[in-house]
Protein backbone atom coordinates (compact mmCIF):
# COMPACT_ATOMS: atom_id res chain seq x y z
CA UNK A 1 0.00 0.00 0.00
CA UNK A 2 1.12 3.57 -0.64
CA UNK A 3 0.65 6.39 1.88
CA UNK A 4 -1.10 9.52 0.61
CA UNK A 5 -1.08 12.58 2.88
CA UNK A 6 -3.50 15.34 1.82
CA UNK A 7 -2.90 18.58 3.73
CA UNK A 8 -4.05 22.15 3.17
CA UNK A 9 -0.98 22.94 1.06
CA UNK A 10 -0.08 19.77 -0.87
CA UNK A 11 -0.46 16.04 -1.46
CA UNK A 12 2.48 13.79 -0.56
CA UNK A 13 2.98 10.18 -1.58
CA UNK A 14 5.29 7.60 0.03
CA UNK A 15 5.84 3.96 -0.90
CA UNK A 16 7.83 1.67 1.39
CA UNK A 17 8.93 -1.95 1.11
CA UNK A 18 11.09 -4.34 3.13
CA UNK A 19 14.41 -5.77 2.04
CA UNK A 20 15.21 -9.49 2.31
CA UNK A 21 16.97 -8.74 5.62
CA UNK A 22 13.88 -6.98 7.01
CA UNK A 23 15.06 -3.36 6.65
CA UNK A 24 12.56 -0.76 5.47
CA UNK A 25 13.22 0.62 2.00
CA UNK A 26 11.97 3.98 0.75
CA UNK A 27 10.93 3.12 -2.80
CA UNK A 28 9.22 6.36 -3.85
CA UNK A 29 8.23 9.77 -2.63
CA UNK A 30 6.58 12.62 -4.50
CA UNK A 31 4.60 15.76 -3.75
CA UNK A 32 2.33 18.16 -5.60
CA UNK A 33 1.38 21.62 -4.27
CA UNK A 34 -2.16 22.93 -3.89
CA UNK A 35 -3.26 26.47 -4.48
CA UNK A 36 -4.50 28.39 -1.46
CA UNK A 37 -8.19 27.73 -0.82
CA UNK A 38 -8.39 24.27 -2.40
CA UNK A 39 -8.54 22.73 1.09
CA UNK A 40 -9.64 24.84 4.06
CA UNK A 41 -9.70 23.51 7.65
CA UNK A 42 -9.44 19.96 6.30
CA UNK A 43 -12.50 20.45 4.09
CA UNK A 44 -12.01 19.88 0.33
CA UNK A 45 -13.36 23.03 -1.35
CA UNK A 46 -12.08 22.39 -4.92
CA UNK A 47 -12.58 18.66 -5.46
CA UNK A 48 -11.65 18.51 -9.18
CA UNK A 49 -8.46 20.53 -8.73
CA UNK A 50 -7.33 18.40 -5.76
CA UNK A 51 -8.19 15.19 -7.65
CA UNK A 52 -6.06 16.38 -10.61
CA UNK A 53 -3.14 17.04 -8.24
CA UNK A 54 -3.52 13.54 -6.74
CA UNK A 55 -3.48 12.05 -10.25
CA UNK A 56 -0.31 14.02 -11.06
CA UNK A 57 1.52 12.92 -7.91
CA UNK A 58 0.66 9.25 -8.55
CA UNK A 59 1.81 9.53 -12.16
CA UNK A 60 5.05 11.36 -11.28
CA UNK A 61 5.94 8.90 -8.53
CA UNK A 62 5.93 6.02 -11.02
CA UNK A 63 4.19 3.69 -8.56
CA UNK A 64 2.20 0.75 -9.87
CA UNK A 65 0.62 0.12 -6.48
CA UNK A 66 -3.06 0.98 -6.42
CA UNK A 67 -3.97 0.27 -2.79
CA UNK A 68 -3.75 3.44 -0.73
CA UNK A 69 -3.75 4.49 2.93
CA UNK A 70 -5.11 7.98 3.56
CA UNK A 71 -5.97 9.96 6.68
CA UNK A 72 -8.58 12.28 8.08
CA UNK A 73 -7.48 15.48 9.82
CA UNK A 74 -7.72 15.28 13.59
CA UNK A 75 -10.34 18.06 13.57
CA UNK A 76 -12.72 15.91 11.47
CA UNK A 77 -12.61 12.88 13.80
CA UNK A 78 -14.11 12.33 17.23
CA UNK A 79 -12.07 9.86 19.28
CA UNK A 80 -12.89 8.47 22.70
CA UNK A 81 -11.29 5.79 24.84
CA UNK A 82 -13.81 3.55 26.60
CA UNK A 83 -13.54 0.51 28.87
CA UNK A 84 -15.29 -2.77 27.99
CA UNK A 85 -15.20 -6.27 29.47
CA UNK A 86 -12.50 -8.52 28.03
CA UNK A 87 -13.53 -11.62 26.08
CA UNK A 88 -16.50 -10.13 24.21
CA UNK A 89 -17.17 -11.59 20.78
CA UNK A 90 -16.73 -9.14 17.88
CA UNK A 91 -20.50 -8.71 17.37
CA UNK A 92 -21.02 -8.09 21.11
CA UNK A 93 -18.23 -5.53 21.10
CA UNK A 94 -19.74 -3.76 18.06
CA UNK A 95 -23.09 -3.47 19.86
CA UNK A 96 -21.43 -2.12 23.01
CA UNK A 97 -19.37 0.39 20.99
CA UNK A 98 -22.47 1.66 19.15
CA UNK A 99 -24.30 1.99 22.45
CA UNK A 100 -21.41 3.96 24.00
CA UNK A 101 -20.85 6.05 20.85
CA UNK A 102 -24.29 7.69 21.18
CA UNK A 103 -23.01 9.52 24.27
CA UNK A 104 -20.01 11.11 22.56
CA UNK A 105 -21.05 11.75 18.95
CA UNK A 106 -23.27 14.81 18.37
CA UNK A 107 -24.75 13.37 15.14
CA UNK A 108 -27.03 10.49 14.28
CA UNK A 109 -24.97 7.29 13.88
CA UNK A 110 -26.49 7.01 10.37
CA UNK A 111 -24.46 10.12 9.42
CA UNK A 112 -21.08 8.86 10.63
CA UNK A 113 -18.48 6.25 9.77
CA UNK A 114 -17.57 4.52 13.03
CA UNK A 115 -14.72 2.18 13.88
CA UNK A 116 -12.93 0.93 16.98
CA UNK A 117 -9.88 -1.02 18.05
CA UNK A 118 -8.85 -2.74 21.28
CA UNK A 119 -5.79 -0.98 22.70
CA UNK A 120 -5.03 -3.49 25.45
CA UNK A 121 -5.81 -4.41 29.08
CA UNK A 122 -7.12 -1.59 31.28
CA UNK A 123 -4.46 -0.50 33.79
CA UNK A 124 -6.77 -0.19 36.78
CA UNK A 125 -9.56 -2.70 36.14
CA UNK A 126 -8.47 -6.35 35.72
CA UNK A 127 -10.67 -8.23 33.26
CA UNK A 128 -11.45 -5.08 31.23
CA UNK A 129 -9.87 -3.71 28.06
CA UNK A 130 -9.37 -0.17 26.74
CA UNK A 131 -11.10 0.38 23.39
CA UNK A 132 -10.56 3.41 21.13
CA UNK A 133 -13.64 4.63 19.22
CA UNK A 134 -13.18 6.85 16.16
CA UNK A 135 -16.01 8.49 14.21
CA UNK A 136 -16.20 10.97 11.34
CA UNK A 137 -19.04 12.33 9.25
CA UNK A 138 -19.71 10.10 6.23
CA UNK A 139 -19.55 13.00 3.77
CA UNK A 140 -16.00 13.87 4.91
CA UNK A 141 -14.94 10.23 4.61
CA UNK A 142 -16.54 9.90 1.16
CA UNK A 143 -14.66 13.00 -0.04
CA UNK A 144 -11.34 11.34 0.80
CA UNK A 145 -12.42 8.03 -0.78
CA UNK A 146 -13.62 9.88 -3.88
CA UNK A 147 -10.23 11.57 -4.33
CA UNK A 148 -8.48 8.20 -4.28
CA UNK A 149 -10.94 6.67 -6.73
CA UNK A 150 -10.70 9.68 -9.08
CA UNK A 151 -6.95 8.99 -9.28
CA UNK A 152 -7.50 5.29 -10.03
CA UNK A 153 -6.57 4.19 -6.51
CA UNK A 154 -8.34 1.82 -4.10
CA UNK A 155 -8.73 3.30 -0.61
CA UNK A 156 -7.87 0.47 1.80
CA UNK A 157 -7.27 2.19 5.15
CA UNK A 158 -8.48 5.58 6.37
CA UNK A 159 -6.36 6.57 9.36
CA UNK A 160 -6.17 9.74 11.49
CA UNK A 161 -3.32 12.13 10.64
CA UNK A 162 -2.05 12.38 14.21
CA UNK A 163 -1.96 8.57 14.56
CA UNK A 164 0.04 8.28 11.34
CA UNK A 165 2.61 10.85 12.46
CA UNK A 166 2.91 9.07 15.83
CA UNK A 167 3.58 5.76 14.05
CA UNK A 168 6.37 7.39 12.03
CA UNK A 169 7.91 9.25 14.97
CA UNK A 170 7.91 5.99 16.95
CA UNK A 171 10.80 4.75 14.76
CA UNK A 172 12.78 7.91 15.48
CA UNK A 173 12.17 7.72 19.23
CA UNK A 174 13.19 4.03 19.25
CA UNK A 175 16.56 5.08 17.77
CA UNK A 176 17.28 7.45 20.69
CA UNK A 177 19.66 6.36 23.51
CA UNK A 178 18.14 3.45 25.48
CA UNK A 179 15.41 3.19 22.77
CA UNK A 180 13.90 6.44 24.07
CA UNK A 181 12.74 4.74 27.29
CA UNK A 182 11.00 7.29 29.59
CA UNK A 183 12.07 10.17 27.32
CA UNK A 184 9.59 13.04 27.03
CA UNK A 185 9.53 14.08 23.38
CA UNK A 186 7.85 17.31 22.24
CA UNK A 187 6.94 16.86 18.57
CA UNK A 188 6.13 20.07 16.71
CA UNK A 189 4.58 19.54 13.27
CA UNK A 190 4.79 22.92 11.55
CA UNK A 191 2.24 22.99 8.76
CA UNK A 192 1.21 25.78 6.41
CA UNK A 193 -1.41 27.30 8.72
CA UNK A 194 -1.31 25.21 11.90
CA UNK A 195 1.41 23.90 14.18
CA UNK A 196 0.58 20.95 16.41
CA UNK A 197 2.43 20.05 19.59
CA UNK A 198 2.28 16.46 20.79
CA UNK A 199 4.18 15.45 23.91
CA UNK A 200 4.93 11.73 23.84
CA UNK A 201 6.42 9.29 26.31
CA UNK A 202 7.03 5.98 24.56
CA UNK A 203 3.57 4.95 23.20
CA UNK A 204 1.63 7.36 25.40
CA UNK A 205 0.47 10.80 24.27
CA UNK A 206 0.54 13.13 27.28
CA UNK A 207 -0.54 16.33 25.53
CA UNK A 208 -1.90 17.44 22.18
CA UNK A 209 -2.59 21.04 21.14
CA UNK A 210 -2.85 22.92 17.84
CA UNK A 211 -1.90 26.55 17.34
CA UNK A 212 -2.53 28.81 14.38
CA UNK A 213 0.94 29.66 13.14
CA UNK A 214 2.88 28.07 10.29
CA UNK A 215 4.91 28.40 7.14
CA UNK A 216 2.23 30.23 5.13
CA UNK A 217 2.84 33.34 7.26
CA UNK A 218 6.34 33.58 5.78
CA UNK A 219 4.88 33.13 2.28
CA UNK A 220 2.51 36.04 2.94
CA UNK A 221 5.42 38.21 4.13
CA UNK A 222 7.36 37.38 0.94
CA UNK A 223 4.31 38.15 -1.19
CA UNK A 224 3.83 41.57 0.47
CA UNK A 225 7.53 42.49 0.57
CA UNK A 226 8.34 41.70 -3.06
CA UNK A 227 4.96 42.03 -4.79
CA UNK A 228 4.63 38.35 -5.82
CA UNK A 229 1.33 36.47 -5.92
CA UNK A 230 0.90 33.99 -3.06
CA UNK A 231 1.62 31.04 -5.41
CA UNK A 232 4.77 32.74 -6.81
CA UNK A 233 5.97 33.55 -3.29
CA UNK A 234 5.49 29.93 -2.17
CA UNK A 235 7.36 28.60 -5.21
CA UNK A 236 10.26 31.03 -4.74
CA UNK A 237 10.42 30.22 -1.01
CA UNK A 238 10.79 26.51 -1.84
CA UNK A 239 13.33 27.03 -4.65
CA UNK A 240 15.30 29.72 -2.79
CA UNK A 241 14.96 32.10 -5.75
CA UNK A 242 14.57 35.29 -3.68
CA UNK A 243 16.29 38.72 -3.53
CA UNK A 244 19.59 39.11 -1.66
CA UNK A 245 18.05 40.90 1.31
CA UNK A 246 15.48 38.11 1.95
CA UNK A 247 17.49 36.36 4.65
CA UNK A 248 18.14 39.48 6.73
CA UNK A 249 14.81 41.21 6.09
CA UNK A 250 12.36 38.30 6.38
CA UNK A 251 13.82 34.85 7.04
CA UNK A 252 15.90 35.52 10.17
CA UNK A 253 13.15 37.52 11.96
CA UNK A 254 10.57 34.86 11.00
CA UNK A 255 12.75 31.99 12.30
CA UNK A 256 13.24 33.95 15.53
CA UNK A 257 9.47 34.52 15.85
CA UNK A 258 8.69 30.84 15.10
CA UNK A 259 11.22 29.63 17.71
CA UNK A 260 9.62 31.89 20.32
CA UNK A 261 6.13 30.57 19.40
CA UNK A 262 7.50 27.05 19.98
CA UNK A 263 8.96 28.18 23.30
CA UNK A 264 5.60 29.67 24.37
CA UNK A 265 3.75 26.47 23.38
CA UNK A 266 6.12 24.45 25.58
CA UNK A 267 5.65 26.88 28.48
CA UNK A 268 1.89 26.43 28.15
CA UNK A 269 2.41 22.65 28.36
CA UNK A 270 4.53 23.05 31.51
CA UNK A 271 2.00 25.33 33.25
CA UNK A 272 -0.98 23.08 32.44
CA UNK A 273 0.62 19.72 33.38
CA UNK A 274 2.87 18.42 36.21
CA UNK A 275 5.86 18.36 33.81
CA UNK A 276 8.55 21.02 33.76
CA UNK A 277 10.94 19.77 31.08
CA UNK A 278 11.20 17.63 27.94
CA UNK A 279 14.21 15.63 26.82
CA UNK A 280 13.92 16.38 23.09
CA UNK A 281 12.17 18.92 20.89
CA UNK A 282 11.56 17.37 17.46
CA UNK A 283 10.63 19.53 14.48
CA UNK A 284 8.65 18.20 11.51
CA UNK A 285 6.57 19.66 8.70
CA UNK A 286 7.43 21.82 5.72
CA UNK A 287 8.93 24.70 7.73
CA UNK A 288 11.04 22.50 10.04
CA UNK A 289 14.13 22.60 7.83
CA UNK A 290 14.30 26.42 7.63
CA UNK A 291 17.94 27.47 8.02
CA UNK A 292 18.75 28.20 11.65
CA UNK A 293 15.42 27.06 13.14
CA UNK A 294 16.75 24.03 15.02
CA UNK A 295 19.57 26.06 16.56
CA UNK A 296 17.22 28.91 17.50
CA UNK A 297 14.71 26.51 19.10
CA UNK A 298 17.52 24.98 21.17
CA UNK A 299 18.64 28.46 22.23
CA UNK A 300 15.10 29.62 23.15
CA UNK A 301 13.94 26.43 24.92
CA UNK A 302 17.20 25.10 26.36
CA UNK A 303 16.32 21.57 25.22
CA UNK A 304 18.03 19.28 22.70
CA UNK A 305 16.42 19.90 19.29
CA UNK A 306 16.29 17.74 16.19
CA UNK A 307 14.82 18.11 12.70
CA UNK A 308 12.92 14.90 11.97
CA UNK A 309 13.82 12.73 9.00
CA UNK A 310 11.16 9.98 9.04
CA UNK A 311 13.26 7.94 6.60
CA UNK A 312 16.29 7.84 8.92
CA UNK A 313 18.08 4.47 8.74
CA UNK A 314 15.98 3.31 5.77
CA UNK A 315 17.54 2.06 2.57
CA UNK A 316 16.81 4.21 -0.47
CA UNK A 317 15.29 2.79 -3.65
CA UNK A 318 16.81 3.62 -7.04
CA UNK A 319 14.15 6.21 -7.91
CA UNK A 320 14.69 8.36 -4.76
CA UNK A 321 16.74 11.53 -5.29
CA UNK A 322 18.89 12.14 -2.22
CA UNK A 323 19.00 15.93 -2.64
CA UNK A 324 15.19 16.14 -2.68
CA UNK A 325 14.99 13.79 0.29
CA UNK A 326 17.43 15.84 2.39
CA UNK A 327 15.54 19.04 1.60
CA UNK A 328 11.97 17.80 2.08
CA UNK A 329 12.09 14.80 4.46
CA UNK A 330 10.59 16.59 7.54
CA UNK A 331 7.41 17.37 5.58
CA UNK A 332 6.79 13.65 4.90
CA UNK A 333 6.25 12.52 8.51
CA UNK A 334 2.50 11.82 8.14
CA UNK A 335 2.87 10.31 4.65
CA UNK A 336 5.60 7.99 5.97
CA UNK A 337 3.38 6.90 8.88
CA UNK A 338 0.56 6.15 6.44
CA UNK A 339 2.88 4.07 4.22
CA UNK A 340 4.08 2.18 7.32
CA UNK A 341 0.52 0.91 7.83
CA UNK A 342 1.23 -1.85 5.29
CA UNK A 343 3.48 -3.44 7.94
CA UNK A 344 1.04 -2.95 10.86
CA UNK A 345 -1.83 -5.37 11.38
Amino acid sequence: MIGLDISSSSVKLVELSRSASGEMVLERLASEPFEKGWIVDGQIEKFDEVADAVRRVVSRSGTRTRQVVMAMPQSAVITKKIVLPDGLREEEMEMQVESEAHQYIPFSLDEVSLDFCVIGPNATSPGDVDVLIAASRKDRVQDRQGLAEAAGLTPTVLDIESHASRLAIGRIIAALPEQGKDALVALFEIGADTTSLKVLREDEMLYDRDQSFGGSQLTQLISRQYGFSYEEAEQKKISGDLPEDYEVTLLTPFVDSLAHEIGRALQYFFTSTPHHKVHYVMLAGGAASMPGLREKVKEVTGFASKVVNPFENMKLGSSVREAKLRREAPSYLTACGLAMRRFVQ
